[in-house]
């Protein structure tokens, strides 16, 4: 499995990179959109949608609502809103996790995809918008509170996270995790030449945000009788697999640095 993850990662990781840094930003935007639509395609078994029409009513109206939301403007009220309401949603989330990870339906589980899919992609192209790099150091960040809480979780972890939820998870791989981003963060200073404290922080937050974005997908996947999201990518499952961390990571680190006055 790690071999096959590391394969598909090493596979990826030029179209990634091609996509952020070489590209213009409207088709950035349009690849990011692309994404969400297939990640709403997964969602969309979380509330036991089985009909394929059913499926892709849901992925429709997801698309419907990014469309809408670059007609209006990245940058507008309207999707200010949706970003705040987005930080509600993750705090809920957190709370849903720790405290009723049981209580889950069809319709909180469709209406929960809207504040997951959508926020997420209009963090991720305001970021492009502002720095690609920034961008970059996003996923890279992710990145690395995945490896370190994979590798910390698999040789110290023995105090389970959320055992109803991901029983794999453990308190000591959060704090590998913890660890790996505050590493990245500390690279992070040096690249954009940054307040250290306020950064670090902030790098700190967006990584027990993003572990916050991963168990919620696990909550639904639970609900839905589902191990992974989907299959299409070898030794990660779906596309929410591989981005679920993102997903509460985004709008947390864009609204942190805007807040802070760290984009210049």
């Amino acid at each position: 499995m790690l071999r096959q993850r590391v394969i598909t990662a090493l596979v990826l990781a030029p179209l990634v990179f091609l996509v952020i840094l070489w590209i213009p930003h409207p088709v950035t935007a349009a690849v990011l959109a692309l994404l969400v639509a297939a990640g709403a395609w997964e969602w969309s078994a979380f509330p036991g949608f089985t009909r394929q029409s059913a499926r892709l009513g849901y992925v429709a109206f997801i698309a419907g609502c990014v469309i809408a939301a670059w007609y209006v403007g990245v940058n507008s009220v309207e999707s200010n809103l949706l970003l705040y309401a987005s930080l509600v949603w993750w705090v809920l989330a957190l709370l849903w996790i720790a405290f009723a990870p049981g209580n889950v339906n069809r319709a909180t589980a469709a209406i929960a995809g809207l504040f997951v899919l959508v926020p997420v992609w209009l963090a991720l192209v305001r970021l492009h918008a502002q720095a690609p790099q920034l961008l970059l150091f996003l996923l890279l960040l992710v990145v690395a509170a995945d490896i370190g809480a994979y590798f910390a979780g698999r040789a110290f972890g023995k105090h389970k996270l959320a055992p109803r939820v991901s029983p794999g998870k453990t308190w000591e791989g959060v704090g590998g995790g913890m660890l790996a981003s505050a590493l990245m963060a500390a690279v992070g200073v040096w690249w954009f030449k940054m307040d250290t404290v306020p950064f670090m922080a902030l790098c700190v937050v967006v990584a027990i945000a993003s572990v916050v974005g991963d168990l919620t997908e696990s909550l639904f996947k639970r609900h839905a009788g589902l191990k992974d999201s989907g299959s299409l990518l070898p030794g990660h499952g779906g596309v929410l697999d591989r981005v679920d961390s993102v997903t509460a990571a985004a709008p947390v680190f864009l609204i942190g640095l805007e807040r802070l006055g760290l984009l210049r």
